[in-house]
């Protein structure tokens, strides 16, 4: 049996979601039909919606579905681009350095694609996005001059939590909508979209145990958006497309769940990562942690993300030797997976290139356990030497 220690690209369907899921799609129904089994799948939909709302502290109607939270992200992005363009003619985005692909892609499809001009935010050695340095990149610009605001609320790679309400704050007082991809905080920390003050958030079904494909853009009613997939006008008709209700009913019970176990959840998972971390950095190899770690900490840096470089080590035969010895894991994001380069977060932190090559990715999830991290620490010295001979380093 494998240890898994790749929640943060994806984590396994919580039991109780999966038996939705499958209760569901055996009823099938059309959500957008008006017959009987088309009006019992809507009413699936909306209680579900419903049931997200109330988890993340947002309204029901600001609750739009899409395919996951790549989708979610480029609407939030493209979408808000456009009406402000649209509108009051804007040309710049602002975005964090770190941002998640989903992100960073879309923002440069519209520099190069549509002129779009870009300010990007630079984070520090342990992946911080200041509030001053948003502060300076809005000010002395027109409120109608900057479409849209991105900064995730905690980095996939580094689990560094960044200060949302701060710069949501910031961006509201200069006129400007505020989007944080919150993909990898929801479960791990407490999540409120109103309180947050952002007017676009997107979470993914598939982070907190519900299946790939379904997830959701919550967005603000006065947040603007042009939608970028047209048909039948779902979703405000800002994502056109039929509901998955199966998928969306699974979602629903799975957030709830994580919700509701987050404080418990995320005091157990502190503890395996620390207990990880100190193991690694015990076994003199010369390990360090990418990023700002402290013990006990639950809120700077997420529970369940550890993130290491070993150097004299490319990530990549670190990542498949261990998964020869039974153990799963990352070099960074699985988007990017197979792709022989340093991680781009790792160098906006002011990593050297030849440090990042060396990086891993422990993440840990609901079905994580302390064999789990037994099983890491155990194999790491002859992975570690495995690969530093195959570099040439040992």
């Amino acid at each position: 049996m494998s240890a898994y220690l790749d929640h943060a690209a994806t984590t396994p369907m919580r039991t109780s979601a999966r038996e939705a899921w499958v209760e569901q799609a055996q009823r099938g129904g059309n959500p957008s039909s008006l017959h009987t089994s088309g009006r019992a799948a809507r009413a699936v939909v909306e209680e579900s919606r419903e049931q997200i709302a109330d988890a993340l502290g947002a309204r029901p109607s600001e609750v739009v579905f899409t395919s996951g939270g790549t989708e979610a992200d480029n609407l939030a992005v493209k979408g808000t681009y456009a009406a402000r363009h649209r509108s009051v003619g804007a040309t710049r985005l602002v975005a964090s350095g770190i941002e998640h692909h989903a992100v960073l892609d879309p923002v440069q499809h519209l520099v190069r694609r549509q002129g779009a001009e870009v300010s990007w935010l630079e984070p520090d050695r342990c992946g911080h996005i200041a509030v001053d340095d948003l502060r300076a990149a809005l000010d002395g610009a027109g409120p109608d001059s900057v479409a849209v605001v991105s900064v995730m609320w905690a980095n996939n790679e580094v689990g560094t939590v960044q200060p949302v309400a701060e710069l949501a704050a910031v961006a509201r007082e200069a006129g400007v909508p505020f989007h944080t991809d919150a993909v990898q905080a929801v479960g791990q920390l407490p999540v409120d979209f109103a309180q947050s003050g952002a007017d676009l958030l997107t979470v993914s079904a598939h982070k907190v145990g519900g299946p790939v494909g379904v997830g959701a853009l919550l967005a603000r009613r006065d947040a603007p958006l042009v939608p970028l997939v047209h048909g039948g006008g779902q979703e405000r008709h800002v994502r056109s497309g039929t509901l998955d209700a199966a998928g969306i009913r699974a979602f629903a019970v799975a957030l709830t769940e994580a919700v509701a176990e987050q404080e418990v959840a995320a005091a157990r998972l502190t503890a395996l990562r620390d207990r990880l971390v100190t193991g690694a950095l015990g076994l003199d190899l010369g390990i360090t942690v990418s990023g700002c770690w402290t013990a006990g900490d639950a809120t700077g840096r997420l529970p369940g993300n550890a993130h290491l470089l070993v150097p004299g080590c490319e990530g990549d035969s670190l990542l498949y030797l261990l998964d020869a010895a039974g153990v799963e894991c990352s070099t960074g994001s699985a988007c990017q997976a197979g792709v022989p380069r340093p991680s781009h977060v790792l160098l906006a932190m002011g990593y050297e290139e030849a440090e990042a090559r060396g990086a891993l990715r422990l993440s840990l999830g609901h079905t994580s356990t302390e064999s789990d991290v037994d099983a890491f620490l155990a194999a790491l010295p002859a992975v570690v030497e495995r690969a530093r001979r195959a570099s040439g380093a040992a």
